[in-house]
């Protein structure tokens, strides 16, 4: 990988009731797939929108490409492409019109021919998009993004209420796009995504960066390997802390909506110690689960709550 594509330091951005972006700093090298990891509202559309020149920051700098917004605009503009949240394309123009359209905003970029064949979508050319199922409409939403042929792609959430299929489809565009050597900058709130599709990500929370890094190295900053989650019968509550990290293997203990939640080294030693303490004690599980640890373990860790909790 090269430099970088991307750098921002001390990014801030108020509204009247919220700072939606609190003094973030951020560097995306060139060629990777970076991922901004958080929970609706942590900040990651607004510092996705400032990083693409939708709106202004009211503090720090940031620098695309080694370009700067309000000096270098149009020239920042031709080598990005951006997918937003939710894209409104018209919806009596079929596919075909929708990319043509697109492709006669850049001096250069794909034909169209070749980037339906990207997304898959040649054979709904003349397709109107109303039409269109909601995994094709978000591919055709990223057609137009990859129709400049950008050094930078922005996604920002591609996959949010699509079914798995779709997901996989989308999964496959951008890891094409990542192979030529392209730059994505992706946001998300599902961790498997970020799992799968990202070389490093930065976990996002009240528009602050709470951990960086790969995925694997986020992941083993817990210190453990397996998750155990149980919950026990209406009106019963669990053990005290001190007496399940006392069991063997376990690591960390944490209560969230109802269930108990041990991070452990050993599962195959610390589950029977955990089903024969609650038994000792009397207790009943109602739910028992089991799981490697995820980035959505290591975002509990550092906040207490899920990625998806509102």
């Amino acid at each position: 990988m090269g430099g970088s594509a991307i750098i921002c330091r001390g990014l801030v951005k108020r509204y009247k009731d919220v700072v939606a972006v609190a003094g973030l700093d951020l560097e995306v090298r060139s060629g990777e797939c970076f991922g901004l990891l958080g929970p609706n509202g942590a900040g990651k559309t607004t510092t996705v929108e400032i990083l693409e020149g939708l709106i202004a920051p009211d503090e720090g700098e940031v620098e695309v490409l080694g370009m700067r917004w309000a000096s270098d605009d149009h020239a920042i503009r031709e080598r990005i492409g951006v997918q937003l949240q939710e894209t409104k394309l018209a919806d009596k123009l079929t596919v075909e019109e929708i990319v043509t359209l697109f492709r006669s905003f850049y001096r250069r970029g794909h034909a169209v021919d070749e980037v339906l064949d990207i997304v898959q979508l040649g054979e709904k050319r003349k397709t109107w998009v109303s039409r269109l199922s909601g995994g094709q409409r978000q591919r055709l939403a990223i057609a137009c993004a990859l129709v400049s042929d950008p050094d930078i792609l922005f996604l920002d959430e591609p996959t949010t209420g699509l079914d798995p299929q779709s997901r996989r489809q989308l999964w496959d565009v951008v890891a094409a796009f990542r192979a030529r050597g392209g730059t994505i900058l992706l946001t998300t709130h599902y961790m498997d995504e970020a799992e799968r599709l990202c070389d490093r990500v930065a976990v996002v929370d009240h528009g602050k960066t709470i951990a960086f890094g790969t995925p694997k190295e986020l992941i083993a900053s817990l210190g453990a390997e397996h998750v155990i989650e149980f919950a026990l019968q209406e009106g019963q509550a669990p053990p005290e802390d001190a007496a399940l990290l006392a069991l063997p293997g376990v690591h960390e203990v944490r209560a969230n909506a109802g269930r108990t939640t041990l991070t452990v080294e050993e599962l195959h030693r610390s589950l029977p110690a955990v089903i024969a303490e609650l038994e000792r004690r009397g207790l009943g599980m109602t739910e028992l689960s089991t799981h490697h640890a995820t980035l959505e373990d290591l975002f509990l860790h550092l906040t207490g709550r899920h990625l998806r909790d509102e």
